[in-house]
């Protein structure tokens, strides 16, 4: 062992020994136990003070480990799914330092993201997306003849969802120096129960296949096997193990391996590296999700994301759907929740605890959650599919064509929507209005209350139409006083001497529009509830020089368009638009967040000077 490796062993804390990722490759194997463990404290620390994604992250810290031990990165590529299980990498690969800073303005971002590192070489934050990345960086590789390994490491259901599944089956012939690692903590953000998960959990696991495979070694012994016998070996594991789903298509199999167990990792990783340059391999690794922190190894599905000081939150809207579907239940059995993996956060696991025969979790795959719903409703139920708004994206055209141009009455409920601050821009619910609005017979709702999601929900179902709702996580705790079945639109405050109306969509923007209108005098607030039908007659109704629209929501086909559109003939009304900048959005505090976006009581008052009294903002 060379000096370096003498110091660090030294070191009681081998993580502030280490200085560079060659640094890592000189450590020993009790050495890396030890770098372990001080992670996984790391990652504890950091994310009690910053909120994050805790369970995926303190499974996966022996194996990410082991790869920095054994690869050469950046050199080696290594692409994540899902991305939020990247913590301890980031802090391997130069980015220890800059750690204390992850999820907040500035500082490093929760996902692995090209532009902060040449280690991340692939930005990932939806689930999906590394082995067709992966495969394409391959292929590009030989393609230029360049000498690397390309490695894709797929956590939390990710690997049943419909683009990695695609990626694996499209042919059988795979590049080499290729590696897909399976982190199997039978979870996906929820208890994984995934078929498709299942059965490859069987795997090399079966009594039959390790007692012939022992058999085998007493009669071969440990020397090296000739050509033959290792085909006939092979021939054995075939009979046994004969519907091997990935030595189909084109990969070696190997599994399953204690990812937890850092001897027995960094060995059969060791060897991988080797194997892979003749062929693609899939290695199966089972770790624990929640890893050496109790209450997370216990609950790894609550701990999957917290807050500061290790909250365990849950937005208001999501406790309201739960309720809210569980009263619906009670008086009609044909009602029925879907959602995609993310039951704690949509609030649906209050409708699986108490109506577990009215409730579907489908894991990762948005697009099969709406198909499947658009099928519950052609057979008679009436189905409500909770989803992010930013995961809602990859079923854009499952909700075009086999929701909408049938006309089924399907209630689709999009949670997140708007800033979601500390993900980041991977995360932001800021498109959907956008990418919705256009869809023929399609309604869309948009509650800023609490209190008005169930009014909505009822409205939706007795409309028996397609309908989106989409909300941010957490709403104003206050009652309206009027249901949509008597007004879409409401005001929520009046100037009789007004010469500016604004329309709010949601609770933040509502929020704002309050104090714009406490700093002067003639603004008029309207409530959208609904962005799709528009509210004509309350449009009608309030026509003044200046209608201000804001929304959470980018300002390029939202809310704000369909407004300006309605008004576009009449000569004596002017529609500002405030809403997200024609750009993605970073972490940060939603606060900051909506103030890089002109978002802020100021900067609406400057448009309302400039458009009604004339001024510029020097002259402000």
């Amino acid at each position: 062992m060379r000096s370096k490796s003498k110091n660090v062993a030294e070191n009681t804390n081998v993580l502030n020994a280490i200085n560079s990722v060659s640094d890592i490759k000189e450590l020993q194997i009790s050495q890396l136990k030890t770098l372990a463990d001080n992670l996984r404290g790391e990652i504890l620390r950091v994310i009690d003070k910053n909120g994050g994604h805790l369970s995926s992250n303190l499974g996966i810290v022996e194996l990410s480990v082991a790869l920095y031990h054994n690869f050469d990165f950046p050199n080696d590529k290594l692409i994540f799914d899902v991305g939020h299980q990247c913590y301890a990498h980031k802090i391997l690969s130069g980015r220890k330092e800059k750690f204390t800073s992850i999820r907040t303005a500035g500082g490093l971002s929760g996902f692995p993201d090209k532009e902060e590192s040449e280690f991340d070489i692939f930005t990932t934050g939806h689930a999906g997306t590394s082995i067709s990345s992966a495969i394409g960086v391959a292929t590009a590789r030989d393609a230029l003849k360049e000498d690397f390994t390309v490695i894709s490491v797929v956590g939390d259901g990710a690997l049943s969802n419909g683009l990695n599944l695609e990626a694996l089956t499209i042919n059988k012939t795979k590049p080499k120096n290729f590696i897909v690692i399976l982190n199997d903590n039978g979870m996906s953000i929820s208890l994984n129960k995934n078929g498709f998960y299942q059965l490859i959990s069987k795997g090399t696991t079966k009594g039959s296949y390790v007692k012939s495979k022992r058999a085998i070694k007493k009669v071969f012994g440990n020397s090296f096997i000739t050509r033959g016998l290792v085909r006939f070996r092979d021939f054995i594991k075939r009979i046994i193990n004969k519907n091997n789903y990935f030595e189909q298509y084109g990969f070696k199999y190997v599994g399953v391996v204690d990812g937890n167990n850092i001897k027995k990792l960094d060995k059969i990783i060791n060897r991988i590296k080797n194997t892979c340059k003749d062929k693609a391999v899939f290695m199966h690794v089972k770790t624990t999700k929640g890893k050496g922190y109790k209450k997370a190894e216990e609950q790894a599905d609550i701990y999957h994301g917290v807050g500061e000081n290790l909250a365990v939150e849950q937005g208001s809207f999501s406790h309201a759907l739960g309720e809210k579907i569980n009263a619906l239940i009670e008086k009609d059995n044909k009602i029925v929740a879907i959602t995609a993996g993310m039951k704690d956060g949509t609030g649906l696991k209050a409708v699986e605890e108490k109506n577990p025969k009215n409730f579907y979790d489908v894991g990762i795959a948005e697009e099969y959650a709406v198909t499947f719903s658009a099928g519950l409703a052609v057979g008679g139920l009436k189905p409500i599919v909770a989803l992010y708004s930013t995961f809602a994206q990859r079923a854009y055209d499952q909700i075009v064509h086999d929701v909408c141009l049938q006309k089924l009455p399907v209630i689709l409920c999009l949670d997140r929507a708007g800033f979601v601050g500390k993900d980041g821009k991977t995360h932001q619910g800021v498109f959907d209005l956008s990418y919705l609005s256009h869809i023929p017979d399609l309604d869309i709702y948009a509650p800023c209350r609490v209190s008005d999601l169930g009014d909505i929900i009822d409205y939706a179902i007795q409309r028996n139409r397609p309908a989106v709702i989409r909300y941010g996580k957490n709403g104003l705790i206050e009652n309206s006083g009027e249901s949509l079945n008597q007004s879409l639109w409401y005001v929520d405050r009046e100037d009789t001497q007004s010469n500016v109306a604004i329309i709010a969509v949601g609770a933040n923007m509502l929020t704002l529009a309050r104090k714009v209108s406490e700093s002067r005098n003639g603004v008029k607030i309207v409530v959208a509830r609904s962005i799709k039908p528009l509210d004509v007659d309350m449009l009608d109704s309030i026509r003044c020089p200046l209608i201000i629209t804001l929304e959470e929501n980018s300002i390029h086909g939202g809310f704000g368009s369909l407004v300006r559109e309605y008004y576009s003939n009449d000569k004596n009304v002017k529609v500002a638009v405030c809403g997200v900048k024609d750009k993605f959005v970073p972490h940060g505090s939603i606060e900051d967040q909506m103030q890089e976006n002109g978002l802020t009581v100021g900067c609406i008052l400057e448009i309302i000077e400039k458009e009604i009294n004339g001024k510029t903002k020097e002259e402000l």
